[in-house]
């Protein structure tokens, strides 16, 4: 994507530090003063198109007979790339590690969270997604040499082998990255490439996204109008943890030309531990690109614009000029040690990206999506696992289809059928930024949104309220508290700040409250010390009584009714119910639970059912006890025999008792009732189905 270019006095002044040529040198190769030259860097005058054609042979930078108009090239300066490592601090300190990298955990979970959550505060055209793809690409023999050269490794393999001879922690792993280098020759590139948005616009040195990134820590620069998911400017440290080497390459495409160019600004960066090599001391980080010739940071590497060629060697070009960066992770490990094969590791991306932005993939008839994401894995150019779309409903198809009811305007006061989305609004109060309220002010009011639906078939967590807001990342997930026995297993999303689809004072106001209760890692709503220093005294509670809210209203939904499923006559689902506790304890997250009962009443007056019961990973066999029960209009409520139990799909019984293998997470069975222990007529009474920890059984 071209731009015109800069300025003609910056342009030209680059171009005479490129080429080591004075003003005066140039003023004699025109056959001009030196005077008119001085007039032209400053930018008080601007040469004729004729002398702008001697200009472009003299540099070089422009095919004859062409004037350097558009002035988006640069003359090649001949300098070689290089490594630049930081030298040491005057004053002896040491560094042995970057502590931002310390702040998450080196997990492609975490780095798919932090970068995607980036990716989503830069995006540019707000009428269409960023996109987002993820490429593992692992290399070996030649394909792996080649990449190293082009990496100048032998540059820097002294400097890994010091760092990596001391006794810390960093040292340790690398030098564990090391071995297993020479032993595998094999190495993991991790690329994580975003379309439609910014780009590392700014200056070299000073304020700008590209200074914020490489450059800084703790400099977040978000220009996001108050969306932006992240505030501590941590999360690009989990592209360097999330490398073994401690190393990122990163190619970016501007919305905003920088130098009058847009394409290929690439440059890399190394964090590695205090060290000495060949007598001299090091801090730590290292920077890879073109020595700059600025008297200020002489000898500094920079970033440079790239060539295709160079971006293809170094396994960082970009699928076109849409703007938007490129950052590739050398020597990606998962430290969670979970996935550790290229598939496994492409898997958990994808359930990564899924888990954390499904909310942001969904669109409505008036908006589409914010996110789009693609994952794919490479060995040596070779697919092994094709590119994947990351897709929201395949994961979550109970909490995507209540955001899609609630962007479409298709929600419900209540749920009397099982496709619907109830919808309530729950209020937070913000408290008042300090010195700002007025005396006694509690704060203002903003309605948050709370969706609930049934949940899927398919759900392995249920019950549970998944909470976000700005750009729609997953914030934080809690199970309500006291909810009603028998409750039916749904999905609730809620939704606050810019995630309501609103905007208004008290919009921007919640999103600032909560962004100030969220720790580095984004993933809950608590005491901060951003929110105490910056909130009157009450912040805290505010919190909780919004938590608190929010579970009166779930449990205002799910009380109203019960949830109609398909199949039967209307009488009989009216006289139907099921209860997944155990005895009088609530269920828990970690107990089976009935997930669906079809029934009808026989002849002879017995109820005939076929109960589907979900069933969390344990290490060791259920054995459940199916009980029936009448929900009669006074005292308790009955127990009444079954005449016959039956195993359908995935059980066995035996005993009267229902007996689940480890690992099984479904399982069908069919029972039917005695009408001689019927303590009324079948009409006159609902059913209540239970499964219960049997005796001896697993829990």
């Amino acid at each position: 994507m071209e731009h015109r270019g800069e300025d003609f006095g910056l342009w030209l002044a680059r171009q005479l530090d490129r080429t080591d040529m004075s003003q005066s040198d140039l003023a004699t190769r025109l056959g001009l003063n030196r005077a008119a030259v001085a007039a032209w860097v400053n930018g008080s005058a601007e040469p004729r198109d004729e002398t702008k054609r001697s200009l472009a042979e003299v540099f070089g930078t422009h095919p004859a007979p062409g004037p350097v108009d558009d002035r988006t090239r640069d003359r090649a300066a001949h300098r070689p790339l290089r490594w630049h490592h930081r030298t040491a601090h005057a004053d002896g300190g040491r560094e042995y590690g970057n502590a931002a990298a310390f702040a998450f955990d080196a997990d492609v979970a975490v780095l798919a969270r932090e970068a995607t959550q980036n990716a989503l505060d830069e995006r540019l055209d707000t009428n269409a997604p960023v996109r987002v793809h993820y490429t593992l690409h692992e290399l070996t023999g030649e394909h792996l040499s080649s990449f190293l050269k082009a990496l100048r490794w032998d540059e820097l393999r002294p400097h890994y082998d010091r760092a990596a001879s001391a006794e810390q922690k960093v040292s340790r792993s690398l030098r564990a990255a090391l071995d297993e280098l020479e032993s595998k020759n094999s190495l993991l590139l991790l690329r994580v490439d975003d379309f439609n948005a910014n780009g590392l616009t700014g200056p070299e040195y000073q304020d700008g996204r590209f200074a914020a990134v490489v450059r800084r820590q703790l400099d977040s620069h978000k220009q996001s109008a108050g969306r932006a998911g992240g505030s501590y400017g941590l999360g690009k440290a989990t592209l360097w943890a999330a490398s073994r080497f401690g190393l990122v390459l990163i190619n970016s495409t501007l919305s905003e030309p920088h130098e009058g160019r847009t394409e290929r600004r690439l440059i890399g960066r190394l964090d590695l531990p205090w060290r000495q090599v060949d007598g001299e001391a090091f801090a730590g980080p290292a920077w890879f690109g073109e020595p700059d010739t600025d008297p200020a940071h002489e000898g500094v590497s920079r970033s440079w614009w790239a060539d295709e060629e160079t971006t293809r060697s170094l396994h960082i070009e970009r699928r076109s000029g849409e703007p938007g960066t490129s950052f590739l992770v050398v020597g990606a490990h998962d430290a969670s040690g979970d996935a550790e094969e290229l598939r496994d590791l492409h898997d958990k991306v994808v359930r990564s990206l899924a888990d954390g932005f499904w909310a942001a993939m969904i669109g409505g008839v008036v908006a589409g999506p914010l996110l789009e994401a693609r994952v794919s894995a490479f060995r040596d150019g070779q697919v092994v696992v094709p590119e994947e779309r990351v897709d929201p409903y395949g994961r979550h198809p109970a909490l995507s289809r209540a955001l899609q009811a609630h962007l479409d305007g298709r929600t419900v006061d209540s749920l009397t059928a099982q496709d619907q989305v109830a919808r309530v609004e729950v209020p937070l109060i913000v408290t008042p930024l300090k010195g700002k309220g007025r005396a006694r002010d509690k704060g203002r009011e903003h309605p948050a949104v709370l969706l609930l639906t049934p949940a899927a078939d398919a759900d392995e967590r249920h019950s549970r309220v998944v909470c976000m807001r700005g750009n729609r990342m997953t914030i934080t997930e809690h199970r309500p508290r006291e909810l009603p026995l028998g409750t039916m297993p749904f999905q609730a999303v809620l939704l606050a700040g810019y995630a309501t689809e609103r905007e208004g004072e008290d919009v921007a106001l919640a999103e600032r409250f909560l962004r100030a209760s969220e720790p580095p890692e984004h993933d809950r709503w608590d005491r901060t010390e951003e929110l105490t220093s910056l909130y009157e005294r009450g912040a805290v509670s505010r919190l909780k009584e919004f938590r608190s809210d929010v579970d009166k209203a779930v449990r205002a939904l799910v009380g109203r009714r019960e949830t109609k499923k398909a199949g039967g006559p209307a009488a009989l689902r009216e006289l139907l119910a099921w209860d997944a506790t155990t005895g009088s304890a609530r269920r828990t997250q970690g107990f089976p639970s009935i997930r669906a009962v079809t029934a009808r009443v026989e002849e002879s007056g017995a109820w005939s059912v076929a109960v589907e019961v979900g069933l969390p990973l344990a290490e060791d066999p259920w054995r459940l006890t199916p009980v029936a029960k009448f929900d009669v209009r006074s005292g308790g409520r009955p127990v009444v025999e079954w005449a016959a139990l039956a195993a359908e799909e995935d059980c066995r019984v035996e005993e009267g008792d229902l007996v689940v293998e480890p690992g099984v997470r479904r399982a069908v069975f069919r029972g039917v009732t005695d009408p001689a222990t019927h303590p009324v007529r079948s009409g006159y009474a609902r059913l209540v189905v239970e499964v219960q920890k049997a005796r001896g059984g697993s829990a």
